[in-house]
């Protein structure tokens, strides 16, 4: 068996990392430091990856290592699964100073469910290979929360052949939002000023859903009917004129409405809506109307909540939380914004921590940062097997794929990280990530900036 020491960085490669050109080795990592996520912490632990797959984990001298393992010595290094950052626009705006690269938001309505962030994924950008530096792997990219329904979010892998290979889920939720963001004064006479309005134009929209849904079934059961036989002639000379209007009319073909379509899968409940939502008064409107419609809620932000936590616990749905990094309000606490993981998961809530900056709309530039996020919880009470569950476990079960990403279990991809340390801890340097089993290029255009100046 080949024997590495700890992985150097690779030598320069392209930033548009293709995982499934890399060969699928069979790699055994030894003497490390496991934090599986679901099945606490081995301190001398080993972990076989082969195609694609973690084929073995467990404590050193007790898993075999396979003799045509690549192996690496991890003594005095840190294992874990690759974090999962659960809203970023990665791939929707590169420069926010330039709009020829924002793709974030659509403007000219403010109910837009068809809208799908598929569609714009720029797989390209420079900032994944930033972020997946840090230990990041895996992302939900959501649209700009402009609109009360701003469209449809994807899940990534931030390494793969092209951008459908990277997408590894279409669609996988709505992004709805409710607050004082969505308001459009001014100009914008068309559309909602108050939040009356939009909880009323919100309303309305799953109404004319549940109404669509209703004539669309209606047409394909009605086109799976045998079609009637003809009468002869001489009756149908007897049919007049308005009855020949109404059965063309009857016959006249079901016309698709995609803004209607695409809220059917979330009426049904088979898909996640991601609610934005800030203050503790529009958590219990907004939540009244998801109720009343039935939705599969997943909240997100609930920055200034803290007098319904116990309404948001109630309620038996989980939460994003970000910023946490936030200004508390005058009648706040100093420490209201930090201790809110900690409050909710005291309460028994699911809680996924984002990177998204404070005071402002969601980065991509921050994704890195994702890690810290979640140590600074920890600082202001957050468990610490809590948070790394909200950037790992917690996160793929959320958005559908917990039986294949966030813990390091005998089965699941694997997207692991090689660390010189703690992952929640800023003096902790990343040394390789594995994506799909295969080592990434721990190469990002900023690295090559560095390397290229400081000759």
């Amino acid at each position: 068996m080949k024997k590495l020491i700890v992985i150097a960085l690779l030598s320069a490669a392209p930033l548009f990392l293709s995982a499934a050109d890399a060969p699928k080795k069979t790699i055994a990592i030894t003497g490390a430091r496991l934090l599986t996520v679901s099945h606490g912490i081995i301190e001398n632990g080993t972990l076989v990856m082969a195609d694609g797959k973690i084929t073995a984990v467990g404590e050193s001298g007790k898993v075999t290592v396979p003799s045509n393992a690549e192996v690496v010595d991890a003594h005095g290094m840190t294992v874990y699964p690759g974090l999962i950052d659960p809203e970023t626009n990665f791939g929707l705006l590169e420069i926010g100073s330039d709009e020829n690269t924002t793709d974030t938001a659509e403007p000219s309505d403010e109910i837009m469910p068809h809208m799908r962030v598929a569609d714009a994924f720029h797989a390209e950008t420079e900032l994944i290979p930033v972020a997946r530096l840090n230990g990041i792997t895996n992302a939900v990219v959501a649209p700009a929360s402009d609109d009360t329904i701003a469209g449809q979010d994807i899940f990534i892998q931030l390494a793969g052949a092209d951008r459908d290979a990277m997408i590894l889920g279409r669609d996988v939720a709505l992004a709805m939002n409710f607050g004082a963001e969505q308001r459009r004064r001014g100009s914008h006479s068309a559309f909602p000023s108050t939040r009356m309005g939009l909880i009323t134009q919100l309303r309305q929209s799953f109404f004319d859903a549940q109404d669509y849904m209703a004539k669309r079934d209606a047409a394909a059961k009605k086109d799976e009917k045998p079609e009637a036989k003809k009468d002869d002639k001489a009756e149908s000379k007897k049919d007049d004129k308005s009855d020949t209007k109404k059965d063309d009319k009857a016959d006249k073909p079901f016309k698709r409405d995609l803004k209607l379509e695409a809220l059917i899968p979330y009426l049904k409940g088979e898909r996640p809506v991601v609610i934005g939502v800030y203050e503790g008064y529009d958590i219990e409107t907004i939540m009244k109307v998801a109720q009343e419609f039935h939705l599969k809620v997943i909240l997100n932000h609930v920055t200034h909540s803290q007098e319904v936590l116990d309404k948001i616990a109630a309620y038996k749905v989980p939460v994003i939380v970000g910023s946490i990094y936030d200004f508390p309000r005058a009648n706040e606490r100093f420490d209201a914004v930090y201790t809110l993981p900690a409050e909710l998961a005291k309460r028994g809530v699911k809680i996924a921590i984002s990177s998204a900056d404070a005071g402002g709309p969601v980065s991509s530039h921050s994704s890195r940062n994702l890690p810290y996020a979640a140590g600074f919880a920890v600082a202001y009470g957050l468990p610490y097997d809590e948070a790394l569950k909200a950037i790992t476990l917690n996160v793929a079960d959320m958005f559908g794929f917990g039986d294949k990403l966030g813990s390091l279990d005998v089965g699941k991809t694997a997207n692991v990280v090689l660390a010189n340390g703690d992952p929640l801890d800023v003096r902790t340097s990343v040394k390789q990530v594995y994506i799909d089993g295969a080592a990434v290029p721990m190469v990002s255009r900023q690295t090559q900036l560095r390397d290229e100046y400081k000759k």
